[in-house]
């Protein structure tokens, strides 16, 4: 090619083509069904299969749950109804309308309803502070260390000097233990305010409440556990037991770590014997056996016995999800902690715990969920949970032969608390970018 030919024409363009739009069938909804539902000849038929099945099972499902039984008043009246209505089968929703209170309160008496609710909207407000910091004010955290004293005093009544003077053992446990680290080691201080609270429940409560109940009768109406029942006491049980299970699984999962042989023997003997043993095995001790070793006279509330062994159940699990996160840190973390200058819990709070716990969220969460839906197994020793009123109410004549209708309402509410605690935990992992970049 000549120079001249070189200088005249032109190998590069000087103006921009002008943009076009995608093809159709590459974005939007026809674009997405084309890329994930239509990608081959194979994943093509898989779709249509399963769509003719969705398509099968709602036809099938969607009579029987749209039924005009609302109304209805006893399994024979549902009955009439889908007569009357030209139709042979039908959910029976009316046991629903009719027992959906008992189902959520039990045998709580029906005047005082409002406490269950008042102390759930304050369960709201005192997890608010724990789950989105960042749009709550700090101060509401205040809120949150009473909120265990309020719930107990709504949820069982009786006079508020119970719940005061339990809160003052804290409180005292508090103030020794801050004046005797000045003087003598942590640990040491730490042992003294547990032992200053023990004695302030054991020996001064005891003294003090009558003559203060006796003297300002403050309170409410007395209820006893056994009017404790539907989602109310699987609500009570599990929020305690996953409020709980934390920070005892923390000093367990750091103690089955630590350089103390016999710190580290406890720990792992602990873990391993819970997570060995079915939690019923565990609820019939509560129940039965835990009374046997108990001295004569001693009333241990059933509610608070089940409790104590849900909390040591999701603590021994939650104590190696923790190890888990704990186990994930790379050595350097510990070395540069060291490199700091930082003393072991300091490294603790501010730099390894920190991280396992957020590499830990699934695993936290996913034993939540489980602890909540566990709930379900203490109507195996007598108690009305959801469960166990799904089989007083079918006992009635009335009722005689429902049983879908109640287990669906209480399989959607569970979903409806356990979807909740998962959606939570994708979003706490967006948020703190838990995932690999």
């Amino acid at each position: 090619m000549s120079d001249t030919h070189a200088e005249t024409v032109a190998f590069v363009r000087e103006t921009m083509l002008p943009q076009k739009a995608p093809p159709a069938s590459t974005v939007g909804p026809l674009g997405w069904a084309k890329a994930n539902l239509f990608s081959s000849y194979v994943n093509g038929a898989l779709t249509i299969l399963s769509a003719a099945f969705i398509v099968f099972v709602l036809y099938e499902i969607l009579p029987w749950l749209i039924s005009p039984t609302w109304e209805g008043t006893s399994l024979t009246n549902c009955r009439e109804l889908l007569a009357a209505a030209g139709d042979d089968r039908g959910a029976c929703w009316g046991v629903i309308r009719e027992r959906w209170q008992q189902l959520m309160f039990g045998f709580y008496p029906r005047t005082e309803y409002w406490r269950p609710v008042l102390t759930f909207i304050f369960l709201l407000v005192a997890i608010a502070p724990i789950l989105f910091a960042q749009f709550v004010p700090a101060k509401v955290a205040y809120f949150s260390a009473l909120f265990p004293f309020i719930a107990v005093w709504l949820l069982w009544g009786g006079t508020i000097w119970g719940p005061v003077l339990a809160l003052l053992g804290f409180v005292v446990g508090f103030v020794v233990f801050r004046y005797a680290s000045r003087a003598i080691a942590p640990a040491l201080a730490l042992a003294a305010g547990v032992v200053a609270a023990i004695i302030w429940w054991s020996v001064i409560t005891p003294f003090v409440e009558p003559d203060l109940s006796r003297i300002l009768p403050i309170g409410i109406r007395s209820v006893q556990s056994r009017e404790f029942g539907g989602f109310m006491l699987s609500i009570t049980i599990g929020v305690t037991a996953i409020m709980c299970s934390l920070p005892i699984g923390i000093l367990l999962a750091l103690g089955r770590q630590s350089d103390l042989p016999l710190v580290k023997s406890i720990c792992v003997g602990f873990i391993e014997f819970i997570r060995g043993v079915p939690l019923i095995t565990l609820l019939f001790v509560a129940s039965v056996l835990l009374n046997i070793f108990l001295p004569p006279g001693t009333n241990f509330d059933i509610i608070l016995r089940v409790m104590i062994m849900v909390t040591l159940f999701a603590a021994a699990y939650m104590a190696e999800v923790i190890r888990g996160g704990l186990a994930a840190l790379p050595k350097g973390q510990y070395e540069g902690a060291d490199s700091l200058g930082l003393d072991y819990w300091q490294a603790q709070r501010l730099i390894i715990m920190p991280q396992a716990l957020k590499i830990s969220i699934p695993g936290i969460v996913s034993t939540f969920i489980g602890v909540f839906k566990d709930t379900t197994l203490v109507s195996i020793i007598s108690m009305f949970d959801p469960i166990g009123l799904s089989n007083a109410i079918r006992a009635d004549t009335a009722w005689n032969g429902v049983y879908w209708e109640l287990f669906i309402f209480i399989g959607f509410v569970f979903f409806v608390f356990c979807f909740s605690m998962s959606r939570y935990s994708m979003y706490l992992e967006r948020k703190l970018n838990t995932g690999h970049r």
